[in-house]
């Protein structure tokens, strides 16, 4: 299980998260929806520190770290134990899909090279580039980029995954390879947390729902709760833009 709890951040004087509380059981898959500049990346990144919370804790599994005094060890054991997938993919340009994959297994997790190659290919293979191992990037579509990030994910084993809007950079003709990917990852009971405006994957995937607004969790609940019978106006407002034909249960 993984548990938020009053996670706060600020930049300057901007508070980007207020008192966040958020709980994701195993196997859950949460969608985080919102407007841009709602906080929605900046949670996910608070979530793994790649950006220091100003307050609050985070709980996964039996590790428990108050985020405004961390050691070392408790960030480390954080980073162990959850695996960013970006918008814009950060691959290394000079390194194959396989090298690729392989980086964080020999690097990170300190694997022997010969069972990091065979971890990677196992997920390379489950995202559908079985035969892109020695592609470098250039020489890969957006969309198959993406799933050498998914892959590269994958191997690590993480406790949950984040995934910071990962089709947002793709072509709209490559969404939909990116999504059917993360769908089937999904039905192997594997924790995610997915910020995203893809409303019908929101729909179809989620377990849950958030949705935020200007550094708040404004709403909560089952995908049919959210997009059906929205509770907050903020919420019908935001669905109503993204989703005109929407209509609500009130």
């Amino acid at each position: 299980m993984i548990q938020l709890e009053q996670i706060s951040k600020s930049f300057g004087k901007q508070e980007v998260l207020q008192s966040i509380d958020l709980q994701v059981k195993k196997g859950e898959v949460v969608v985080i929806l919102g407007p841009s500049g709602s906080g929605k990346t900046t949670l996910l990144r608070c979530i793994n520190y790649l950006e220091k919370p100003d307050a609050g804790q985070i709980t996964i599994g039996d590790l428990k770290v108050d985020t405004k005094h961390p050691t070392k060890k408790e960030i480390h054991a954080l980073r162990q134990q959850t695996a960013m997938v970006f918008q814009q993919y950060n691959l290394f340009k000079h390194k194959t899909a396989l090298e690729n994959v392989m980086e964080g297994l020999t690097i990170v997790r300190k694997m022997p090279k010969d069972k990091a190659r065979t971890i990677s290919i196992q997920v390379l293979e489950k995202v559908g580039l079985g035969n892109k191992l020695d592609h470098y990037p250039v020489q890969l579509s957006g969309g198959q980029q993406q799933r050498v990030g998914i892959a590269r994910a994958l191997a690590l084993n993480p406790e949950v995954i984040l995934f910071d809007e990962p089709t947002s950079a793709l072509d709209p003709e490559l969404v939909g390879e990116v999504l059917s990917v993360i769908r089937k990852i999904a039905k192997e009971g594997i924790t995610m947390i997915v910020v995203t405006h893809e409303m019908d994957f929101a729909r179809d995937v989620a377990n849950h729902v958030v949705f935020m607004d200007g550094g708040l969790v404004v709403e909560e609940g089952t995908p049919e709760e959210i997009f059906q019978r929205p509770k907050e106006e903020r919420t019908r407002q935001f669905l109503s833009r993204i989703t005109p034909q929407a209509t609500y249960s009130i």
